[in-house]
């Protein structure tokens, strides 16, 4: 292993990743909340419904033809009202399998140019992504920065590549948890953020193009504040940086020279992990998409019901965080998380009652700040040091992957058959992940679990 960062370059570094990653969390979230009003307004624009007039063939109405044509496949009638739902939900499934592809590409070259060179190129995408929604005053102008987006978003892969890079095997997992802590801090303040700058009208042919611009600025801050703060962090690139100046301005290397990093012990294949991320994923993320359906479906939430809803569970997500989830073992931090998940399909498959509903919210908020951190931990713990961007963009890969098919497939079974055999079925799949984590993950000895299990077994073998 590689000689540690310094603790002062290591709380640097730290603080650059949490700042910028929650300003790009905090753009991104600006739009969850407007995805109905903007594709409704993109709708009305290109595919009226009640003009009597036959609507005129463009991207939109062809998309929405394909998507109609899918819901009069179900036994069930559906709601048309959830016209735009469905809309955002394959958006939001594009934008997922997008990532799903560019993730591992992302991470591999960050492996062989560096984190921050790679992290400035996907900034670079990003601020195109935002600026083509500025200017969406048609669909195809907004679907083609989804595109963008999705294809350049690397930051979160990249700083948790980051922080694997300066953080020693004490250290990671609350590293980690420190990334977990932004998504749940921009989760619980960000799309309540971008609803209200909704309201503010400035460009009549874009009513969104105030929120637009607000998560434009913050991309650009975010890009500027990287290029100035943040250094390279890549171990071999890192340790030649470190050279020092002579007095005529020419480079000379650094008096102690970085010792070569040993080839890791893999206790975890990255398959088996990128499995369960996948899996994972693939039921939490149809759960997620389904729940608004199941809110107004039984308690007849609105908008607004459903935002205190996904609150609670974003504020509570990030106590856990801050308090809890970084001082735990990467594998016991996931297999509480699948738990607790496990519990919560029981739940929602169910409940009468809002008391109900808020008890299988708290086991879903435990499942946020848990899974996917434990994950990222383990993950890194199983990659060398020149590797460890690839590794865990192909975690990324699988997760994404779960994540775009998720919704599609559980909201099927939920039109096909209910919401019972729905998250019935959910509480199976996440069940069968719970028994991966239990039977085929172990702890690597590198981290604290892991070191303490060493420890235990020393001490008995000297009794």
């Amino acid at each position: 292993m590689a000689s540690p960062v310094d603790p002062s370059t290591r709380k640097r570094v730290l603080r650059v990743i949490f700042f910028s990653l929650l300003l790009d969390l905090l753009s991104f979230t600006f739009i969850l909340p407007l995805f109905p009003k903007l594709l409704e307004f993109y709708r009305n624009a290109e595919a009226p419904l009640d003009d009597g007039a036959p609507p005129s063939k463009t991207l939109l109405t062809s998309v929405l033809g394909y998507l109609n044509a899918y819901k009069a496949a179900f036994a069930r009638p559906i709601d048309s009202r959830y016209d735009i739902v469905l809309l955002g939900g394959a958006l939001g499934s594009l934008f997922s399998l997008l990532q799903a592809i560019a993730s591992p590409i992302v991470g591999t070259l960050s492996d062989k140019y560096g984190r921050r060179t790679a992290l400035l190129a996907s900034m670079a995408g990003n601020i195109l992504s935002v600026l083509l929604w500025v200017v969406a005053v048609d669909f195809r102008t907004f679907l083609a920065s989804r595109i963008v987006g999705g294809l350049s978003e690397g930051n979160v892969q990249l700083a948790t590549a980051i922080a694997t890079d300066i953080s020693d095997a004490n250290s990671r997992g609350s590293t980690m948890a420190l990334i977990g802590a932004c998504f749940s801090i921009a989760f619980t303040f960000g799309p309540a953020l971008g609803a209200w700058l909704s309201t503010i009208a400035t460009v009549a042919a874009n009513p969104f193009a105030t929120a637009a611009g607000v998560s434009l600025f913050l991309i650009v801050t975010e890009t500027v504040y990287l290029y100035f703060s943040l250094p390279e962090t890549l171990p071999s690139m890192a340790a030649t940086a470190t050279a020092t100046t002579k007095t005529d301005g020419s480079k000379q290397p650094a008096e102690k020279k970085q010792a070569p990093a040993a080839p890791v012990q893999r206790t975890n294949s990255h398959f088996l992990l990128n499995l369960v991320h996948m899996g994972f994923l693939l039921f939490f993320s149809g759960m997620e998409f389904s729940l608004p359906f199941m809110t107004y479906d039984l308690f007849a939430y609105t908008s607004a019901k459903n935002g205190r809803l996904l609150g609670y569970i974003g504020l509570v997500a990030s106590v856990l965080q801050g308090g809890v989830t970084r001082r735990l073992p990467p594998l016991v931090s996931v297999r509480v998380g699948v738990a607790a998940c496990l519990a919560s399909f029981l739940l929602l498959a169910r409940i009468s009652s809002v008391s109900g509903l808020y008890l299988a919210a708290t086991g879903l908020a435990i499942t946020s700040a848990t899974v996917v951190t434990g994950l990222n931990a383990l993950s890194s713990f199983e990659a060398d040091e020149g590797e460890r961007g690839g590794k865990l963009g192909a975690l990324r890969s699988w997760g994404q992957l779960g994540r775009g098919l998720g919704p599609v497939l559980f909201t099927s079974v939920y039109w096909w058959a209910g919401r019972e055999t729905a998250y019935a079925m959910g509480a199976v799949g996440i069940a069968a992940v719970g028994v991966l984590t239990l039977v085929g993950l172990k702890t690597p000895p590198a981290s604290v679990g892991g070191r303490k299990a060493v420890k235990v077994e020393d001490e008995k073998k000297k009794l």
